[in-house]
């Protein structure tokens, strides 16, 4: 059932409303996140220094083993396959790289979480478009909010907007831009320069399982809180299909190993 703020956007508690609606899908969202344990294989296609690549990845509970299909839209060299394939047999006799990527995965989504809890203090909402059962909602700084971290100043200089699903409470979408400067420890942490943006979205995979489909950064400047986040990057992750939540990697170095040979008899078609 759609929340009766979500409809009644022309009331004069449209802004409270909207508001309490902001708080009560992030909060959800949040939750959500956190029950979230399942893995899966999918297709990953990053954008970062002038570099492309389009890897297909397999989850586990160890780490992700991804292996790469196009390079700058070309595909791969006998040589680089080799490279490949003996990158996936070093990682699965040898996991320690996989573990540390793994914990800088996990820092960075509990970070996450973090600032999404304090988004609905640190933001003021009001109700946008509807289309459907997706309701827009546009955010601006909260003049009020006083930042309890360096990196949550970043709010401070934030406007743009979430789409959300309202039936199940989801975030689908979420795009903000820099209006002003920002600097970190009076930029001794970093700075992100005026006129920055970022643009996430998310979607259903499979019923009830929320992946995000897409990261797109373009910021100017330097911030040092997330390890595997740049500061220009633009990532897309698409064809999922949920594997074992125990599965070990030398099976998904299997998957692997099938899907790549899948993908290039199908290209030779």
């Amino acid at each position: 059932m759609v929340p009766t703020w979500a409809v009644s956007q022309e009331s004069e508690h449209s802004q409270e409303n909207a508001n309490d609606f902001a708080r009560s899908v992030l909060r959800n969202e949040v939750k959500a996140e956190i029950n979230d344990h399942s893995h899966w294989m999918l297709k990953l296609e990053t954008e970062k220094s002038r570099r492309k690549e389009i890897d297909e990845v397999v989850e586990t509970e160890n780490g992700d083993l991804k292996r790469p299909i196009l390079i700058n839209d070309r595909t791969l060299t006998a040589r680089q396959q080799h490279e490949a394939d003996e990158q996936i047999r070093r990682l699965v006799s040898n996991p320690g790289a996989l573990r540390k990527s793994l914990k800088e995965q996990n820092e960075d989504a509990a970070h996450s979480q973090r600032m999404l809890k304090l988004l609905p203090q640190a933001l003021i909402f009001r109700f946008g478009q509807r289309k459907s059962d997706a309701v827009e909602l546009l955010f601006s700084p909260n003049s009020h909010f006083r930042p309890p971290t360096r990196e949550a100043q970043v709010f401070q200089a934030m406007e743009g907007s979430l789409w959300i699903d309202s039936k199940q409470q989801r975030l689908m979408e979420l795009s903000g831009r820099l209006t002003r400067e920002v600097k970190f420890g009076g930029g001794f942490f970093g700075h992100l320069n005026a006129g920055g943006q970022f643009h996430v979205k998310q979607m259903e995979v499979a019923q009830g399982y929320w992946e995000m489909t897409l990261l797109h950064v373009d910021m100017k400047g330097k911030a040092l809180f997330f390890k595997t986040i740049s500061v220009r990057q633009r990532l897309q992750r698409s064809d999922f299909h949920q594997v074992s939540d125990n599965l070990t990697l030398s099976e998904a170095a299997d998957l692997l190993h099938k899907q790549t040979v899948a993908v290039a008899v199908s290209a030779g078609h």
